[in-house]
């Protein structure tokens, strides 16, 4: 890929889903805490970041294939591809 290049499954995307509620869903059944939140793209799951304990995004990336996710942080407009290891600004 190019540098300069979007991936495939970021340039699919026809809209970015924003998260309905600024907690991920899987700390929140278990009790436990998250450091940052990101929203999967395709399902629209919020889910906490790598530098979380759980790393709840990750797991559902790998586990449902669900390819990417945004910033679900106020003010970050990014997002990131987990075949491709790519970030894209939005």
């Amino acid at each position: 890929m190019a540098e300069n290049e979007i991936c495939s499954h970021i340039d699919a995307l026809e809209a970015i889903k924003a998260p309905k509620r600024h907690e991920c869903e899987e700390c929140v059944k278990v009790g436990a805490r998250w450091v940052h939140l990101r929203t999967c793209q395709q399902c629209g799951a919020t889910l906490c970041c790598d530098d979380s304990p759980n790393r709840h995004a990750t797991q559902h990336a790998h586990a449902s294939g669900h390819p990417v996710i945004a910033s679900a942080e106020p003010g970050e407009r990014w997002l990131y591809c987990y075949p491709d290891d790519a970030f894209a600004a939005y």
